[in-house]
């Protein structure tokens, strides 16, 4: 394996991604956040009668911002605390 995926600052060595386990609320999160994305993305291509309307010019917005902003990066950054710290 590559020396980039190698963690140095730790005197053993081991692979980098090893501490990188998802549990289930971060693919949870993650499914919202992919949900609020194409639910978004629906949401502003209702056609080009409504293009002034509520849903896409206020409500998709939100969505998509909630989806990339919020809940993408948060199950990326979620770490549970039942796991133990230095082990």
């Amino acid at each position: 394996m590559s020396k980039l995926f190698f963690s140095y600052t730790s005197s053993v060595k081991k692979p980098l991604f090893e501490d990188w386990s998802f549990s289930k609320k971060n693919y949870i999160l993650f499914i919202i956040g992919l949900a609020c994305i194409v639910i978004g993305y629906f949401t502003m291509a209702q056609g080009p009668e409504n293009v002034d309307s509520f849903e896409s010019m206020y409500l998709a917005p939100i969505l998509l911002f909630c989806g990339y902003i919020i809940f993408i990066p948060l199950s990326l950054i979620y770490k549970s605390k039942s796991k133990e710290m230095g082990s």
